[in-house]
């Protein structure tokens, strides 16, 4: 595998509100554990849609690994111009900072947000593109932003096999507990 996906709950869904929250470095590290097995075997690009949460989380992580696996290359394909415009002063900069740091940064269209479809062209364009996916979702947890692209992804699975990496609220929290803690 060359090229991962990485899909998963936006900061907000998980009730983390800001930089600081105690959850953040337990689902990094379970990002890590998932990331190195596949980066030992040859993966190159982390690819996301660059959404507050564990999109950001995953670029920052994968960026801190490169020290290990220097073939590794970060992307942050958003789906329009400036999607971070209205975001909290806190956020924009952890964005900015960021989407600096990837080695590939774009939109699927140049302009402000003006419908789904830009969504839906970023969401193909993702899908095509990665060669599996890295999805942290809970469905006991109930419905969140994640279900459209597992949807999608299980989809094609069904068709060619693409292979779906998960990590759930469980894994998550057993990194928490390695340090005797609660991550939420």
């Amino acid at each position: 595998m060359k090229n991962l996906l990485i899909v998963g709950y936006r900061a907000n869904e998980l009730n983390i509100f800001n930089q600081k929250h105690k959850g953040i470095p337990y689902i990094k590290q379970a990002i890590e554990a998932r990331l190195a097995p596949l980066a030992e075997e040859g993966l190159e690009w982390v690819l996301t849609a660059g959404q507050y949460g564990f999109d950001l989380w995953a670029c920052e992580v994968a960026n801190e690994m490169k020290q290990r696996y220097p073939q590794l290359k970060t992307s942050i394909l958003a789906a329009y111009s400036s999607p971070e415009e209205k975001w909290s002063e806190e956020k924009q900069t952890y964005f900015r900072d960021i989407a600096k740091a990837v080695d590939y940064y774009g939109t699927v269209s140049n302009q402000p947000y003006t419908g789904a479809w830009q969504l839906r062209a970023r969401d193909d364009l993702l899908l095509r593109k990665s060669d599996g996916m890295l999805l942290f979702y809970d469905e006991d947890a109930g419905e969140a932003s994640p279900k459209h692209m597992k949807r999608r992804a299980l989809e094609r699975q069904q068709a060619d096999g693409y292979p779906i990496y998960t990590i759930t609220a469980e894994d998550v929290q057993l990194m928490a507990d390695e340090s005797g803690r609660d991550w939420h």
